[in-house]
């Protein structure tokens, strides 16, 4: 019989992004990723706000989606322009629906910064061997005006970073 070690695992973390970006589509819900973005990740820079980046994943705003095992990569619109995009699946921050803020965290490995709100949660002291699990999130809804800058999906599908004191995530128990 063969022992099983815990290194030899698998992540379930692709599983649950390709869960909750299904969940969004078949609900009529825009699937945001929040990435911290390192020398791995492929993604135009201007959109970069401090080491972040949110990404709209929807089917209507990507093409050529690919949510693999070990990498998330696509052609989206910034500004107009086509880019490729690649994100290695250690680097995805979170997944969640723009209208409601459902969907889930996961937690910020030593080199990622971790998403604003989630990072300042207060952890319970029994929570130090959950802390590598994932946690389910709701967005804080932004106010009417900020949400007009997301609404023109038509000429920018992707969002830019929330500027100021925007829409964060914060952990829901």
């Amino acid at each position: 019989m063969k022992v099983m070690d815990f290194n030899d695992i698998p992540s379930t973390k692709p599983y649950l992004l390709r869960a909750i970006h299904e969940w969004c589509s078949d609900n009529g819900y825009t699937p945001y990723m929040a990435v911290s973005v390192d020398h791995t990740v492929e993604v135009p820079a201007a959109f970069v706000n401090d080491g972040q980046i949110v990404l709209n994943v929807s089917y209507g705003a990507t093409q050529g989606l690919q949510m693999a095992n070990d990498m998330v990569s696509f052609k989206g619109r910034f500004s107009g322009k086509v880019q490729d995009i690649f994100v290695p699946v250690n680097r995805v921050l979170a997944i969640y629906a723009r209208e409601n803020g459902q969907g889930m965290a996961f937690p910020a490995t030593d080199k990622q910064a971790a998403a604003p709100d989630v990072a300042k949660q207060p952890q319970p002291a029994s929570a130090t061997s959950q802390a590598k699990a994932p946690a389910l999130v709701s967005v804080v809804t932004p106010s009417p005006r900020e949400n007009a800058a997301h609404t023109s999906s038509e000429t920018d599908p992707t969002p830019r970073p929330p500027t100021g004191g925007g829409a964060g995530l914060r952990r829901v128990k």
